[in-house]
């Protein structure tokens, strides 16, 4: 293992709400993706899914409130909560999440990327 240059990784994609693969811990897989505007309401009904900001601004919308996350900041969307993030322009995020982990949960929309379009980089 060597050691990853986060802001590099961002550098190399230019692509919105297309998670990239950085690395594997213990099943986990540890993804960037850039944000602008919604994604899609989903769920993911097994998997709690880990949020963490380094630029620009995150909100993760749940049925109930709104949680805004800004650079430096977390949060983790626990299983089976049904959320829409939507990004501000040039969002840079980070997740952590079981390898099985569907990218819209159950929904599949044309923004939704499978686990095998998810590539490492």
């Amino acid at each position: 293992m060597n050691k990853i240059n986060i802001r590099e990784k961002f550098g190399q994609f230019s692509e919105v709400w297309t998670p990239k693969i950085i690395a594997e811990s213990n099943g986990q897989l540890v993804k960037i993706a850039k944000g602008n505007g919604e994604l899609v309401w989903h769920a993911h009904e097994h998997e709690d899914e880990l949020f963490i900001v380094f630029q620009g601004q995150l909100t993760l919308q749940l049925r109930d409130k709104n949680i805004v996350l800004n650079p430096g900041e977390m949060y983790i969307v626990p299983k089976g909560v049904e959320h829409c993030p939507k990004a501000e322009p040039d969002t840079h995020f980070m997740m952590v999440e079981p390898a099985s982990t569907a990218h819209t949960g159950e929904i599949q929309s044309e923004v939704t990327v499978s686990s095998e379009q998810q590539e490492w980089i």
